[in-house]
């Protein structure tokens, strides 16, 4: 397989599954480990630098109200500002947790078994949640308490443990603390730019040196189909999950999980 296939591939799994709650890490690693796709060390640095794609979806389609956020931050608007604050704030339990704990996760978590059960597990929670008879009261992404804001991220640390799926724990914690499903996923979206703009800054810094022209072109075409894959899962996802909830996300990462888990049994 050449390079730039692969490169699509991995592009299409990153922008479907990074803003599903189903594990974007969580399948990359299983697509390395079963198809060999990813295998490597400038593969593991292609499957970082390629979120960007996807950030930049995000950042696209809510350009108008990160906009309004931006303006607002220079005319004195609350708002905006405690917007900033708290997107800051979740994001800050990421950062302490990786500086401290994240070469040990890396080196002893990031492995194909232990994704097929966080998979299964994280399915599991997913039908659960989606049964509860919650009461939403909070609306609007922008506007969740400060405290919320903090309890959001320091759920999504949890997604540290690939399988997990960074957008499933903060969709799953803001629900409980109060957001109904499209604030929720929303707040995930918002939440995931600075997280990984972060990772995406910290491998591209510690690997420039080995990066080629070669390279950068075959970065470049993941970069390009994340992108216009992340705006079309993006756009679907929001709609569907509001009116049908995340069943079918939850038997996704079911059936996947188990599935490897067969797979690793029979020892392939």
């Amino acid at each position: 397989m050449s390079d730039a296939i692969r490169a699509v591939i991995l592009g299409i799994i990153e922008g479907v599954t990074e803003f599903l709650p189903v594990s974007s890490t969580g399948h990359l690693l299983l697509a390395e480990r079963f198809f060999g796709l990813g295998e490597g060390a400038f593969w593991d640095s292609f499957t970082v630098l390629i979120q960007l794609g996807a950030i930049l979806a995000i950042v696209g389609l809510y350009f108008r109200k990160l906009w309004d956020v931006a303006i607002g931050l220079f005319t004195g608007d609350a708002y905006a500002r405690r917007f900033v604050i708290g997107v800051l704030v979740a994001f800050l339990p990421a950062v302490v947790v990786g500086l401290v704990a994240g070469k040990y996760i890396k080196s002893v978590l990031f492995n194909p078994w232990v994704v097929c059960f966080t998979l299964i597990v994280g399915g599991a929670i997913l039908l659960w949640v989606d049964k509860l008879d919650l009461k939403p009261r909070e609306h609007d992404a922008t506007k969740f308490p400060l405290l919320m804001y903090l309890y959001i991220g320091i759920a999504q640390c949890v997604a540290m443990i690939p399988g997990v799926s960074r957008s499933g724990a903060s969709i799953v914690a803001a629900m409980f603390l109060g957001a109904d499903k499209r604030a929720a996923a929303e707040f995930s979206f918002f939440l995931a730019i600075p997280t990984m703009i972060g990772a995406f800054a910290y491998d591209f810094y510690k690997n420039r040196s080995e990066m080629t022209m070669d390279h950068m072109g075959i970065v470049a075409i993941g970069f390009v189909v994340s992108f216009i894959t992340a705006i079309i899962v993006v756009k679907a996802f929001l709609g569907y999950v509001t009116r049908h909830g995340f069943v079918v996300f939850a038997w996704w990462r079911v059936i996947v999980g188990t599935l490897g888990l067969i797979a690793l049994a029979l020892g392939r």
